[in-house]
């Protein structure tokens, strides 16, 4: 039965994939509305050829990979179940007499065994990235990024699920509900440490050295009424072509943060226009709010886990190869069905990101009141990143946290057209 089902379930992704391939590469438009064409927000504006060939061709390639690749996370689950991979783990994982030291152990093997499996993938995006000429960072040096990833995401994994299955265990129904409790300090916790500790470890942060600029950037700070000792840059040019800044942290470790290659790269006027965005967020408290919707969100998922998953193993039980929730084997199930509600919450997650990502733009341009700058700003951010300025519509809800270029160069256009009529 449980080879049938694995069959059936990579025949099903099959199908799936290659209806994606011909949405993505042959029915999906991310053409230009005949209303845009020549003017500022249409690419042949401001890209040459060559630049809308490979914005075309990367675009395509990065969203196909996006909607295959998560299903094909479920698929690896459901054949680790299927398989019996996860109970075979948990035999292994039998040292010791302490329960967290055998839950540390499976979760260990069945960690590295998904990343074997996914490393492919992510060594592809990696090669993907330096062809286009996104990525400058070298094999090694992605490499060490890569291992890091490794054992971060491995040691803040082992405590969640060594706590929740403790709480699944001693709980009984109500695990969920402490679960997500204990969410909230942790998830304030990790944001805390995040500028200060996580984020040293990949990449070298200073002040901001350019004190011209500088100057330039706690004015606009005073004017906003923002604290300026949270302006930084980051060494990115080893990395990445790319053009980013963001705010990050919460607190008195809260702080933006501007890339090198966004220096390099962009004038004063143009830099400016990114921090007033940047402030937006801040004098918005979006940082808060990304906050409050994680705690909500995760409130939301423990529940539906805490009532579907037990169904599923009641119903299925024996095709899945689980006996009870309680069991460190059942893990994959439980990764399974948080990949999927996080698949599904994409659209909502992204459309409250980019509302947000509008209204800094807003900000931005009442702050600097410099249309020019924020249009030639974002076409540079469009150029460095082969950006698709106007998705597809199934790409632009699951993908895009910010509003395609298209509609942000529009939005500049509005709020010129009413600054001039006033």
């Amino acid at each position: 039965m449980a080879k049938k089902w694995g069959i059936a379930a990579i025949i099903l992704y099959a199908v799936y994939a290659l209806a994606m391939y011909f949405y993505i590469f042959h029915i999906s438009s991310g053409g230009i509305p005949d209303a845009i064409k020549g003017t500022v927000a249409d690419p042949q504006t401001f890209m040459n050829e060559r630049e809308l060939y490979l914005s075309d061709e990367y675009s395509k390639i990065r969203n196909f990979l996006f909607f295959v690749v998560t299903p094909f996370e479920w698929l690896t689950y459901m054949l680790i179940l299927f398989m019996g991979l996860s109970k075979v783990f948990e035999k292994w994982a039998d040292v010791g007499k302490w329960k967290v030291i055998q839950n540390g152990a499976y979760l260990f093997l069945l960690y590295f065994f998904t990343t074997v499996v996914f490393y492919p993938i992510d060594l592809y995006r990696y090669w993907l990235s330096k062809d286009y000429g996104i990525s400058t960072q070298t094999f090694p040096s992605w490499m060490r990024d890569y291992v890091l990833d490794f054992w971060i995401n491995f040691g803040t994994t082992l405590i969640v699920v060594l706590v929740l299955y403790w709480l699944i265990r001693t709980s009984a129904k109500r695990w969920w509900l402490y679960a997500w409790l204990l969410t909230i300090p942790f998830a304030i916790f990790m944001m805390y440490i995040q500028p200060v500790v996580i984020d040293p470890l990949y990449n070298d942060f200073y002040p901001l050295q350019d004190k011209e600029l500088e100057e330039k950037i706690l004015a606009l700070a005073d004017k906003a009424d923002i604290p300026s000792e949270h302006v930084f840059e980051v060494n990115m040019s080893e990395k990445t072509n790319s053009l980013n800044a963001y705010v990050t942290g919460i607190g008195d470790n809260s702080r933006i943060v501007l890339w090198d290659t966004t220096l390099n790269s962009l004038t004063d006027e143009e830099i400016l226009f990114i921090m007033a965005h940047e402030m937006g967020h801040y004098v918005e408290k979006h940082i808060y709010v990304g906050m409050a919707s994680y705690i909500v969100s995760i409130f939301i998922g423990l529940w539906l886990i805490s009532k579907i998953m037990p169904w599923l193993i009641r119903k299925f039980g024996t095709v899945l190869k689980i006996e009870n929730m309680k069991d460190i084997h059942s893990l994959p199930l439980m990764l399974l069905l948080i990949s999927i509600l996080l698949f599904l919450s994409n659209p909502v997650s992204n459309y409250i990101s980019r509302y947000q990502e509008t209204r800094a733009d807003e900000y931005a341009m009442e702050l600097t009141d410099d249309p020019e700058a924020a249009v030639s700003t974002f076409q540079n951010l469009a150029k460095a990143g082969l950006s698709e300025v106007n998705p597809p519509l199934l790409v632009k809800l699951f993908r895009y946290t910010h509003p395609p270029m298209l509609e942000r160069i529009n939005t500049v256009a509005k709020f010129a057209s009413k600054e001039s009529t006033d």
